[in-house]
């Protein structure tokens, strides 16, 4: 009876995890329309989605490793599938500079780092589940690293007094998935898998309190972008041969002095990461 009631949870849970973390990784397809729509990366950077990449594809290498992780191979294995479209899509437009970092990147943290881990794990230690130890402790540290990213976003909504480029529904997402996950990891008693999630929680929780407190401000700015910005003139010039006293003989209007235009500055962007 206990076994069938762990078996429905891990069910349960794994299923809502890998739904909600679905959603966290379609969660970039705004920007890359952008992209599509301007024909350029317009200053984003590839780097969360190598990182992406990276973490799925660790997080497969050890659920290869352990038992019972049909949720975690299927929703990672979405997220290696997605964020190689998301890398392919920003290499075919963005910039030259951009697209030799983008590469040298994944060369470094895809191919050789991921490359490494695979291959020191696999011939140096035999034992499987001593592998699965050492490939967890892995992904554990890197899905602390991965979660405490968000901090610069942090630091700029509190700088900034502005929730613009941290999406309600994003942080939403973020945290829910980092429950079902932790309750995953829980009932699995897998401790590489609950731990950074209760991290994860954390931090999703931070990002709606800081929402919740600083959305106003967010009001306040767009009702300011409303006011005019445009400085209407004019040149009044008297003829003198005409010599008709006070009377406006000729008048010049200015144009509105058009507000210069600004340099675009793309928004922070979010680490998508499931620590699943």
């Amino acid at each position: 009876m206990a076994g069938d009631s762990t078996n429905w949870m891990i069910l349960t849970f794994g299923l809502l995890g890998n739904v909600l973390s679905f959603m966290v990784f379609l969660s970039p397809l705004p920007t890359f329309y952008k992209i599509y729509k301007k024909k350029s990366t317009q200053g984003f950077q590839s780097i969360p989605y190598v990182v992406a990449l990276f973490s799925s594809m660790l997080w497969l290498y050890y659920a290869s490793l352990k038992a019972n992780t049909t949720f975690l191979v299927t929703i990672n294995s979405f997220g290696c599938f997605i964020e190689t479209i998301y890398i392919s899509f920003f290499l075919f437009y963005a910039h030259k500079t951009a697209r030799i970092h983008t590469v040298k990147t994944l060369v470094m943290l895809v191919v050789a780092g991921f490359g490494l881990i695979v291959g020191l794990t696999h011939f140096l230690v035999k034992e499987i589940a001593t592998r699965g130890q050492i490939v967890g402790w892995i992904c554990l540290v890197f899905a602390f690293c991965v979660f405490v990213a968000p901090l610069g976003i942090v630091r700029q909504v509190i700088k900034t007094k502005s929730v613009e480029y941290m999406p309600f529904l994003l942080s939403l997402f973020l945290t829910l998935s980092a429950v079902m996950w932790f309750l995953y990891g829980l009932v699995l008693k897998d401790f590489n898998i609950w731990v950074p999630n209760v991290l994860g929680f954390a931090f999703g929780i931070l990002q709606m309190v800081l929402y919740a407190i600083y959305k106003d401000t967010k009001k306040d700015n767009k009702e300011q972008d409303k006011l005019p910005n445009q400085i209407p003139g004019e040149i009044i010039i008297l003829d003198d041969q005409e010599q008709l006293p006070e009377q406006i003989i000729d008048m010049v209007k200015l144009g509105t002095l058009a507000p210069s235009e600004k340099n675009v500055v793309p928004p922070p962007q979010t680490f998508v990461h499931v620590a699943a």
